[in-house]
């Protein structure tokens, strides 16, 4: 693939409407044995594409950083797109384009979209009722050994209600490559170190999930200055049941396989 000044990758794991901006890279996520879906497959070239049932759209992510060539490279999903501040119209014509994420680029080297807010609940206890404990505190003792000048950032986010969710970022390269080759360096060893042969298909997302949280502690170890950006569902959002499951979380009662 030619070099391009901005590539931004949408992982997808089905046919959908896609930005026609060149900028967009449709990807095939997780695509090593299934069908054929007329994207581009992360399974192409330096991949790990048969991690994806545990890595979810970092499989995309990998691959971009080992096979795209781009000034600023990123990610967004089929159905999670950026937008502009203000946009108007279809949700389809509020994704965010080429032109207008130029203009802020001229401004920052990293955009990340706007944090999600838990209120009532930690980044840690939002993660611990929701999957297991031991995948956060494992990765705390791979942090304290590893990269010990992180662990004051990431012992801080996790007593934050808040935080830059879903691997939704764009980054200029330098900081892009110097972010993957940490990030994947800390999941590879918790992959390594963790049990997962008990959990359940939810659970067993496990890298992207706390790759999620890995995030700002990177961002805020090294003082990266950022613009958050708004983002849009391409889809309609079921507030009753996540209401719901969030209540289910918080006394205990979702089952754990």
């Amino acid at each position: 693939m030619d070099k391009k000044d901005i590539a931004l990758i949408v992982a997808t794991h089905k046919n959908y409407w896609m930005p026609k901006d060149e900028m967009y890279v449709p990807l095939h996520v997780g695509r090593e044995g299934k069908n054929d879906l007329g994207y581009i497959g992360d399974n192409t070239g330096d991949n790990i594409s048969t991690k994806n049932a545990n890595y979810c759209e970092l499989t995309g992510l990998y691959w971009a950083w080992k096979n795209l060539d781009a000034d600023y490279l990123g990610l967004v999903h089929y159905r999670r797109h950026f937008t502009a501040k203000g946009a108007k119209g279809t949700k389809e014509e509020r994704v965010i384009t080429k032109a207008q994420l130029s203009e802020i680029l001229k401004k920052t080297d990293v955009i990340l979209p706007t944090p999600r807010n838990y209120y009532i609940e930690t980044n840690y206890s939002q993660y611990v009722h929701a999957h297991h404990a031991e995948d956060l505190d494992t990765t705390r003792a791979i942090i304290k050994e590893k990269y010990p000048e992180y662990l004051a950032a990431y012992d801080a986010s996790m007593e934050k209600t808040y935080g830059h969710r879903f691997n939704m970022f764009i980054m200029k390269r330098d900081k892009f490559d110097a972010y993957c080759e940490w990030m994947f360096d800390i999941l590879f060893e918790l992959e390594k170190r963790l049990d997962i042969s008990n959990y359940n298909k939810n659970d067993s997302r496990v890298f992207g999930f706390v790759s999620e949280r890995l995030l700002d502690v990177w961002i805020n170890t090294n003082k990266i200055k950022y613009v958050d950006q708004p983002y849009i569902f391409m889809e309609k959002q079921n507030w009753f049941v996540k209401g719901a499951n969030f209540i289910k979380r918080k006394i205990g009662v979702q089952e754990k396989k």
